[in-house]
């Protein structure tokens, strides 16, 4: 088919981009919600989706056929990834009918008079894209809603807070109607708040949602099957049915893909367990990611294994107002303690503290003379390091 002596399907996959890029305009232009968007989801998600509808519409158009029920899929599932996020229905249809006026015109804008059965047929191939979009973006989004709020939903969150309340696995299957499986990946986790949700207005609600819908993604490709969650921006506690123990570098790499998906750091802690053991595993894996945070170690997964000294000094002890008070020379001495803290995180690495810190080298070296002077502890003894990190420890946990 061929408009003003042109193909019409090559001439719209070249200016795909640049119409993309004018539909945008628009859908900030005349729909507040969709201004209201992150900046990350209208160049991402939306202008995906966009111009991936364009394209297909030049498919349409090249092979003079309707379309097959596959090639609607991103539509869905954007459609219901939207309807997660909150953004209402009608705004998710106006922005389609705007991107099926604006490809008309650009189809049709040097079409010549005697080009008019072409103009009509192409008319026809457009208005059938737009019903067949209509259909399946509306059902995709009433299912999605259906999802959050319907019965299958509720099982899962009646299901978990059985499991969290440590009920029997007999009791659990009795109220739910579904029997808790073998042993449960506990999952406590610490999000920290994507730069979206620092912005005014609603950006900051559909910015943690489409956060919390990227976390759970993670979670439910890892197992295969939806995870059990009780999250919320901050983070919380999620549970993943699995037959077997799975290899700890894989939780680790779940984890790391999480927070590349959600576009912000996350902490968390794990457990393997029997449903009975989990609320005792949710209690540990706070205590864990407590600790981690105090410590100030970075982002990542951590068990009980990595924090054990940790653990062990924040359970009320004799000792630990001993240990702690081995640094109290250095209680009125904030950069001392500090410059220790990071030494000490850094394995010793002068050269490292002193990057963090802004110093020079040679200013650690004399910071650490300081504290040895102070409290008779260097950390370039050995016998002196294990006491540093255990006073470090205490002191954090008092």
């Amino acid at each position: 088919m061929a408009l003003g002596g042109r193909p019409v399907a090559p001439q719209l996959r070249a200016s795909a981009p640049a119409l993309t890029r004018s539909v945008l305009r628009r859908l900030l232009a005349e729909l507040p919600v969709y201004a209201a968007l992150p900046d990350e989801e209208l160049a991402g998600d939306i202008a995906e989706i966009v111009q991936h509808t364009l394209r297909l519409f030049a498919d349409v158009i090249e092979r003079r056929q309707p379309m097959d029920g596959p090639d609607l899929a991103p539509q869905r599932i954007s459609a219901a990834q939207r309807a997660e996020e909150g953004v209402p229905l009608d705004a998710i249809l106006t922005a389609y009918q705007i991107g099926v006026e604006m490809c008309w015109r650009e189809t049709t804008a040097r079409a010549r008079p005697d080009e008019l059965p072409a103009v009509l047929e192409l008319s026809t191939h457009l208005l059938r894209l737009q019903r067949e979009l209509i259909a399946s973006v509306s059902a995709a989004y009433l299912e999605a809603r259906e999802l959050l709020e319907g019965d299958e939903y509720s099982d899962r969150r009646l299901l978990l807070a059985s499991l969290l309340a440590g009920e029997e696995p007999d009791v659990v299957a009795g109220r739910t109607g579904v029997r808790p499986a073998a042993r449960y990946v506990v999952l406590t986790l610490a999000l920290a708040a994507h730069p979206d949700e620092a912005r005014p207005g609603p950006v900051a609600v559909i910015a943690a949602r489409r956060k919390l819908r990227r976390i759970r993604q993670a979670l439910d490709r890892f197992t295969g099957e939806p995870a059990l969650t009780a999250l919320d921006a901050a983070g919380g506690t999620a549970l993943l049915a699995v037959d077997a123990p799975p290899p700890w570098p894989s939780l680790d790499a779940l984890i790391a893909h999480a927070a590349e998906s959600a576009g912000t750091p996350v902490t968390a802690a794990a457990a393997i367990t029997e449903p009975a053991d989990i609320p005792a595993a949710v209690t540990r894996n706070a205590e864990v990611v407590r600790l981690v945070r105090d410590s100030g170690r970075g982002p990542g997964l951590y068990r009980l294994a990595d924090v054990l000294l940790d653990y062990q000094l924040s359970r009320p002890s004799a000792a630990s107002a001993g240990l702690a008070g081995l640094l109290a020379p250095l209680d009125h001495k904030p950069d001392l303690l500090l410059t220790l803290e990071t030494l000490l995180t850094h394995d010793l690495d002068r050269r490292a503290t002193a990057a963090t810190l802004h110093l020079h080298p040679n200013t650690v070296d004399y910071r650490i003379r300081r504290v040895a002077a102070l409290t008779g502890l260097s950390p370039n003894r050995t016998s002196d390091l294990h006491h540093l990190n255990a006073a470090l420890v205490a002191r954090r946990c008092m």
